[in-house]
């Protein structure tokens, strides 16, 4: 698999697409923030990896099926194949907090995994979220950290538990400017 040496995972709700306190339940609630598909678009055609952590515990309260998380992910794929891009990987979290899982984030599960089905070093990945929970998660896992202001990202920020040396950027797009 080509450039896993530049591995990029991105948290899904409101990172990649819009998100809601009662749950992306759909196909069609699933709506791509404005820039993110170019912009993961531009990070494939640059040569990185990308791979996707999302925790989905809508599944275990019964909101969607698996079925229908498959087609939002199917969805996300088409539109990436539009501009030529792809992801490698789509890990999801599909328990509750309460069922102290190894995958849900805040615990680095998914990342760890994701590294070692793509034959990537985790440490020399970089984790883009909007949540206390995905920093948590990149921090126990090693990985580098980049905060965004979509989603939860203004809420996360306001709470103050981040650590002020973590980048933050208004959203995806402009993060992968300042990197590209």
């Amino acid at each position: 698999m080509r450039g896993i040496n530049k591995l990029i995972i991105l948290d899904r709700d409101g990172v990649i697409n819009e998100d809601s306190d009662n749950f992306i339940r759909s196909v069609a609630e699933w709506i791509p923030i404005p820039g993110s598909i170019e912009a993961m678009a531009r990070l494939y055609h640059a040569g990185y990896t990308l791979a996707v952590a999302t925790n989905q515990s809508g599944i275990a309260r019964g909101y969607y099926s698996v079925e229908e998380l498959d087609a939002m992910h199917a969805k996300l794929r088409g539109l990436l194949a539009a501009h030529g891009a792809e992801i490698a990987l789509i890990a999801y979290c599909p328990h509750l907090g309460e069922a102290q899982c190894a995958c849900r984030k805040p615990k680095p599960g998914m990342m760890f995994d994701i590294a070692q089905q793509l034959g990537a070093d985790v440490t020399q990945a970089v984790v883009v979220g909007d949540s206390l929970r995905d920093w948590q998660a990149a921090a126990a896992a090693g990985a580098g950290y980049v905060q965004v202001r979509t989603g939860k990202g203004e809420r996360t920020l306001a709470d103050g538990r981040l650590p002020a040396d973590i980048p933050v950027f208004d959203n995806l797009a402009h993060y992968v400017d300042s990197l590209l």
